[in-house]
């Protein structure tokens, strides 16, 4: 016997793989997840400067009325439409439908268009409101 180890094999990685549609919507739906954390986190201040009173409320509502606060409230929003779209998604790949290339990159298409289309139509509405 030799003490030369042996040439593992490699494990396919991002450098080998082409990147395609349905990795992207895998990546994005974890990171869209952690994001909603983050929003939960948002959303529970809020009820504690609502409970806190009106000078912490507005001290509140001041911050996430900013142009940062908006933009982060943005993301927010096509955060919690893409993963609502890419979880339907995945109930129907739980039935058995739309496993195959065609179907599942279609079907990424479909997530990607209702999550600008939800967040785009929600912004407006809130901004014909008078909400922003």
């Amino acid at each position: 016997m030799t003490d030369t180890p042996r040439a593992r094999p490699l494990s396919p990685h991002l450098q080998v793989w082409r990147w395609h549609i349905t990795m992207w919507t895998s990546i994005l739906h974890r990171m869209t997840g952690v994001a909603l954390y983050a929003g939960a986190l948002i959303l529970a201040g809020w009820a504690i400067a609502l409970a806190a009173g009106p000078e912490v409320y507005g001290a509140y509502k001041a911050i996430l009325g900013s142009p940062l606060g908006k933009l982060v409230m943005f993301g927010l929003t096509l955060s919690l439409f893409y993963h609502l779209a890419n979880g339907i998604r995945h109930l129907v790949w739980d039935a058995g439908h739309g496993l195959d290339v065609k179907s599942a990159n279609a079907s990424a298409v479909a997530a990607f268009a209702f999550a600008a289309a939800a967040t785009i139509a929600v912004w407006l509405i809130a901004a014909m409101t008078g909400a922003l």
